[in-house]
């Protein structure tokens, strides 16, 4: 097939640093390849791909010091991708819904994979309008504010099975990673690593619209001895903190789509200690991979019993369920519905693995 992957241009694909959409995008598009299809990636030009890269600004806005307007790049993207349109079986686009005016007047046939939170109050009238856009969710979970659109398929992110080197020996530490903001809740791992009386390594990005978030409830707790703040950490030094870690701790307080960084962790054998919020029981297999928790105190419990799991099997869960070739797979057959339909699209919803 010809398949177009739309990036956003927040960061490269894959990104230096954090961004979870873009890395995403990365191993689907590669997996793509892999599997022998012909693929065009529309991406920042510093991005790395075995696709062809069509390339929409030289960098990653977020990092970029001279890049004042976020939405002038992404209207432009629009138009390289309306102008090419034709070329494609299937357009996936990974930019919410920026399109979506377009792929109804123009007769796009592309579908949509959302990323990221739906229980936002403005977003029910927009998605009422568009209920004929094609959409894929990346958790059952991330549905349930928004029942009523087009919902092809549930796919889960997977990850290349080579990504990570997993280790089977228990670490001494806990490990956090993801954003210093209030929803992540970093206060309340550091409070879990302190009742379990074990150390925390925090590799975490701060956005501007967190700091001060960041200077008033964070900095203060990360002068505790007992925890390391390492910023953001890029994927070899991921690699060693969540391999030499005695799991990770994942205290959410919100509806989490999917969490990419629970199956970072399984990947390197390390079990997950998530509170049960958003897509967290579909992706951690309570007891196997780690343990689902409601708050604090089960929280401690939990550090107490993890390192008794077996993290080989943690890695096998992840290369049965969170490969990026089962993601690809999975993507292949909302293509070929898609595809096969063209204008008509089909009814059929498929519920992938």
């Amino acid at each position: 097939m010809k398949i177009a992957q739309v990036a956003p241009l927040y960061e490269s694909v894959p990104p230096r640093l954090y961004g979870g959409t873009e890395r995403v995008v990365s191993y689907l598009t590669e997996a793509l390849v892999d599997l022998g299809h012909d693929v065009t990636l529309f991406a920042t030009g510093d991005s790395e791909t075995t696709a062809h890269l069509c390339p929409v600004v030289e960098t990653g806005l977020r990092l970029s010091a001279n890049t004042v307007d976020h939405m002038a790049p992404h209207v432009l993207l629009l138009e390289r991708i309306c102008q090419r349109a034709s070329e494609f079986d299937v357009i996936h686009f990974h930019i919410d819904y920026l399109h979506f005016n377009l792929s109804r007047r123009l007769g796009l046939r592309g579908v949509t994979t959302l990323h990221g939170r739906l229980d936002i109050p403005e977003l029910a009238p927009l998605y009422r309008e568009f209920d004929d856009i094609p959409l894929v969710s990346i958790s059952n979970s991330q549905r349930r504010p928004l029942p009523w659109p087009d919902w092809r398929a549930t796919v889960y992110h997977g990850l290349p099975l080579d990504l990570y080197t997993p280790s089977f020996v228990p670490g001494t530490y806990l490990a956090f990673i993801g954003r210093i903001s209030p929803e992540k809740r970093l206060d309340l791992a550091i409070e879990i690593a302190m009742g379990a009386g074990v150390p925390l390594k925090v590799a975490a990005k701060i956005d501007q619209v967190d700091r001060r978030y960041f200077d008033t409830k964070i900095e203060p707790l990360l002068s505790h001895s007992n925890v390391e703040f390492l910023g953001e950490l890029g994927d070899a030094d991921k690699q060693q903190l969540l391999s030499n870690a005695l799991a990770l701790v994942f205290p959410i307080d919100w509806p989490e789509p999917f969490g990419l960084v629970m199956i970072e962790a399984m990947a390197c054998g390390t079990p997950v200690i998530a509170f049960s919020r958003g897509s967290v029981r579909e992706v951690v297999d309570d007891g196997v991979t780690g343990f689902v928790v409601n708050g604090v105190e089960e929280a401690c419990h939990a550090v107490a019993r993890v390192r008794h799991l077996n993290r080989s099997r943690c890695r096998r869960q992840f290369e049965m369920r969170f490969s990026a070739q089962r993601m690809a797979e999975d993507y292949l057959e909302v293509y070929r519905q898609l595809s096969s339909t063209r204008g008509d699209l089909s009814e059929i919803e498929i519920v992938c693995r």
